[in-house]
């Protein structure tokens, strides 16, 4: 079974977990980036995984997650919806990454900028869309800050609905799993949102979200 090169997956912490990740993308955002046996991590693996992580995260192009914390084959159960929404499979794909593969830390990672988000603050309904706009638009509502052109032409509004629609996404999946909910009371998972910028290539792990 791959193991990471610093730590013993079934005995990382979530906090270990975390570090990883920030250690990866403050390599990634100083273009520099660890030595990685790919082909080598292809037989490693290719009987078993155990992530060490689990991220749901948006399906921009711009925003793959294994670049972006210069992580490897193996390293991140990677799950990809537009704007980052925790859908009832979504969550059960985490689920099954928590219990059965062993993953230690899960991330909900928005990004700037995110086509969703300002198509939730745009009220946009057409076709499948609308689907991914209604769990989005909880967090429009809970922005109350804003008084004045609530729409996607506001920028400093689309930066604030998508922190809070993080927090929408990760409390969705505590309610909805009580695999997750069972996991984190337990210690034996940690939990954390964060936003990735789209023009500095940084993560910023949102401190009110986090769950270790």
């Amino acid at each position: 079974m791959y193991q990471h090169p610093l730590l013993n997956r079934d005995k990382m912490t979530p906090q270990e977990a975390m570090d990883i990740l920030i250690e990866g993308n403050h390599r990634f955002t100083n273009n520099l980036s660890a030595d990685k046996n790919m082909l080598g991590l292809v037989h490693i693996t290719k009987d078993r995984q155990h992530p060490f992580a689990s991220v749901l995260s948006c399906s921009d192009s711009r925003a793959p997650v294994e670049i972006l914390f210069d992580q490897a084959l193996g390293d991140i159960f990677s799950v990809r919806l537009a704007g980052n929404i925790a859908s009832d499979k979504c969550i059960g794909s985490l689920e099954f990454s928590s219990k059965y593969l062993g993953s230690k830390l899960l991330v909900v990672l928005g990004h700037t900028d995110c086509g969703a988000v300002k198509a939730a603050c745009d009220n946009f309904r057409e076709g499948h869309i609308g689907e991914i706009i209604n769990l989005i638009r909880p967090a429009v509502r809970m922005e109350k800050t804003t008084d004045s052109q609530r729409d996607s032409g506001n920028a400093g509004f689309v930066d604030k609905v998508c922190a809070l629609n993080v927090q929408v996404q990760i409390n969705e999946i505590i309610h909805s799993s009580d695999i997750i909910q069972d996991m984190l009371a337990a210690k034996q998972i940690g939990m954390v949102g964060g936003i990735y910028n789209l023009s500095s290539g940084e993560v910023r792990f949102l401190p009110e979200t986090l769950m270790l």
